[in-house]
C-alpha cells in the first residue's frame, strides 16, 4: 500500500499540541494509511505522555530518512528548541519562536520532496508575535514562505465545507478588501480543490456581505452588486456551478442538508461560526492554493486545559486523514 509521509508540526509547546499528537499517534490505523512523524521537541512529547499515558516511546531523528514509522514509537525530528520545564498553559516568546521554526522546517522538507503533506498542531498568535514573527497565523506563514499570492482558508466538517474570501482582519478591513477579482479567485479555488477531491461538478454557494445579502439595496451600500455579483457571473460563464450572493443566515443550513458542496464566506466569523457550531472536534483547516498540502486542527492551543490530559484529539486525527486523502502518492 502506498502510504504518504506526513510531517506533523508540534505547534506551541505550552499548549495541547504535544498531548493531542501523542494521543493521535496511539491509533494504529494511522500507521496503516500513512507514515507520520513529528517536527518539534522530543522532550515535550515525552512530558506530554506523562499526562496522557499512551505508553508510546519517542525516538529522536535528525532526518526523514532516519524515521522508521513504526506504531508504538513516535519519530520526532527533534529541533531541541525548548526546555523540558517550559511553563504549561502560558504565553511564551520562546514557544512562539519554536512553533514558527517547526513550521519553517516542515515547509523546507515539503519543498524538497521529503514529505508529502504537512499537518499542524495549534500555535498561539500572541506567543508567535512575542517570538518575533508577526503573522496572523499558520496560513499567512505558509503563504509567505512558499511565495504564494493567491490562497484561502478552507474549513471542512462532516456536513459542511467553507472557504474564505478574507480571514484574519477586522470586519471593516474585510469589507474593503473584498473585490470581484478576489471573490472570483476563491470560487475557482473551491471548484478546483473539490474536483481534485473527486467532485465532478461541485455545487458552490456564495454568501452575501450584508444581512439578507443586501435585500436589493435595503441593507448596506450596494456591496453585493459591486463586489460579489460580477465574480459569480464570471465563474458561471466558465461553466462553474455557482450561485449567489445568498443570505448567510439560511445558506449554511441549506449546505448542511446537502444543497451545496461548499460555501464561499466573505469574512472570518461568517464562515468559522457555523463550522464550530458543528463541533470543534470535527473541524479541519485546509490551506488552499499552496504548492504543498497543509491541513490543521480547527482549534487553538487551549492553554486552560493544557497539561491535564483531557484535550480531544479527534480534530487532529481528522486533519491527518484529510492530509492523507489530499497528498500525492509516491513509490515506497
Amino acid at each position: 500500500m502506498n502510504r504518504p509521509i506526513i510531517g506533523i508540526t508540534m505547534g506551541d509547546g505550552a499548549g495541547v499540541g504535544p498531548e493531542i499528537i501523542m494521543k493521535s499517534l496511539k491509533d494504529a490505523q494511522i500507521y496503516q494509511t500513512c507514515r507520520p512523524f513529528v517536527i518539534g521537541d522530543a522532550k515535550l512529547l515525552e512530558r506530554a505522555d506523562q499526562f496522557v499515558q499512551t505508553g508510546l516511546r519517542v525516538r529522536r531523528i535528525a532526518s526523514v530518512e532516519e524515521a522508521q514509522f513504526e506504531h508504538g514509537i513516535v519519530d520526532c525530528y527533534d529541533l531541541n528548541l525548548l526546555p523540558a520545564d517550559l511553563p504549561i498553559g502560558q504565553v511564551s516568546k520562546e514557544a512562539g519562536h519554536a512553533a514558527f521554526m517547526y513550521l519553517k522546517q516542515a515547509i523546507e522538507l515539503a519543498n524538497a520532496g521529503a514529505i508529502d503533506a504537512i499537518c499542524t498542531a495549534p500555535l498561539n498568535k500572541e506567543a508567535l508575535h512575542k517570538g518575533g514573527h508577526i503573522y496572523p497565523g499558520h496560513t499567512e506563514i505558509l503563504a509567505d514562505l512558499t511565495g504564494t499570492e493567491d490562497f484561502s482558508m478552507m474549513l471542512s466538517a462532516p456536513k459542511l465545507k467553507v472557504i474564505h474570501v478574507t480571514t484574519h482582519v477586522g470586519i471593516l478591513d474585510a469589507v474593503r478588501m473584498i473585490n470581484p477579482d478576489r471573490v472570483y479567485k476563491v470560487i475557482r479555488m473551491a471548484h478546483e480543490t473539490l474536483q481534485k477531491a473527486g467532485y465532478t461538478q461541485p455545487k458552490i454557494a456564495v454568501c452575501g456581505i450584508n444581512p439578507h445579502a443586501g435585500e436589493n439595496g435595503l441593507f448596506g451600500y450596494g456591496e453585493e452588486d459591486e463586489k460579489v455579483v460580477p465574480a459569480v457571473k464570471k465563474a458561471q460563464e466558465e461553466g462553474i456551478q455557482v450561485v449567489g450572493p445568498l443570505p448567510a443566515d439560511t445558506l449554511f443550513f441549506r449546505a448542511t442538508r446537502g444543497d451545496f458542496d461548499i460555501v464561499v464566506a466573505m469574512y472570518h466569523d461568517q464562515g468559522h461560526g457555523p463550522i464550530k457550531v458543528l463541533g470543534l472536534e470535527a473541524g479541519v483547516n485546509i490551506t488552499v492554493g499552496l504548492p504543498i498540502i497543509r491541513t490543521s486542527v480547527d482549534h487553538g492551543t487551549a492553554f486552560d486545559i493544557a497539561g491535564k490530559g483531557i484535550a480531544d484529539e479527534q480534530s487532529l486525527k481528522e486533519a491527518i486523514k484529510q492530509a492523507i486523502e489530499l497528498a500525492p502518492r509516491r513509490e515506497q
